[in-house]
């Protein structure tokens, strides 16, 4: 299994990012896959996660309205859409899989994690 991430920089407050995660080594459709983040000083935290199969989507509260996660199974890619971005998302973001296709939630456990990529908001 791998997951390879990519997207990440620099971005001033209110700016856009898009994270892609490339994923092989597994049926698509048969894991859950999401994002989770890692600020300096603070614990890891689910972001968001989309179900396989049936597509389902959630997200951390914080990011309701403004991050928006897809599957792109001729891709074998998941992205985050990253819109009105603020410092307080400044972090190292990771996408993982895990082995059911129900995300039950926002995860911050994967059975697999890829790198991280950086994402920093400031001006």
């Amino acid at each position: 299994v791998q997951l390879q991430a990519s997207g990440g920089g620099l971005v001033q407050p209110g700016g856009s990012l898009r994270l892609s995660c490339e994923v092989s080594g597994f049926n698509f459709d048969d894991y859950a896959i999401g994002w989770v983040r890692q600020a300096p000083g603070k614990e890891r935290e689910g972001v968001s996660c989309a179900s396989g199969r049936d597509g389902t989507t959630y997200y951390k509260d914080s990011v309701k309205g403004r991050f928006t996660i897809s599957r792109d199974k001729t891709k074998n890619t998941v992205y985050l859409q990253m819109n009105s971005l603020k410092p307080e998302d400044t972090a190292i973001y990771y996408c993982g899989a895990e082995a059911d296709p129900l995300c039950l939630g926002t995860r911050y456990r994967y059975d697999y994690l890829g790198q991280g990529t950086q994402v920093t908001v400031s001006s």
